[in-house]
């Protein structure tokens, strides 16, 4: 099992990538970042915190009972990617990609790898 640091670091491998955190949805505060020093991660991660709950609260008031698997916010030249921890409730993955070298289905498939591995 990987810790967040590594985690976050084998995150940026990922083509395209150039911030990546770790955040709790319900202070909406990283637990751990890594990536451009020209992105403000911090804020990106308490702006999504929002979308989270967001989320959620329309799967419940639609009576929807599954739960959020990734959130795919396409900008013209960017991915952004949110990804609730399924082992650890209320903590979501957030990776901000370049869309003009990122591989979409593969950023979703490698970031939900390094989820399995992560260690809290």
């Amino acid at each position: 099992m990987a810790n967040v640091k590594q985690t976050l670091e084998d995150a940026l491998k990922i083509d395209g990538a150039f911030a990546v955190c770790l955040a709790d949805a319900k202070s909406g505060m990283t637990l751990g970042s890594a990536g451009s020093a020209g992105f403000n991660i911090d804020a990106a991660a308490a702006g999504n915190t929002e979308v989270v709950r967001a989320k959620m609260k329309t799967m419940q008031a639609v009576g929807i009972k599954d739960r959020i698997e990734d959130i795919l916010i396409t900008l013209g030249e960017q991915y952004h990617i949110i990804r609730p921890l399924g082992t650890r409730e209320g903590l979501f993955l957030y990776i901000a990609l370049h869309r003009s070298s990122a591989n979409l289905a593969m950023a979703r498939f490698r970031l939900a790898e390094l989820e399995k591995t992560l260690q809290v």
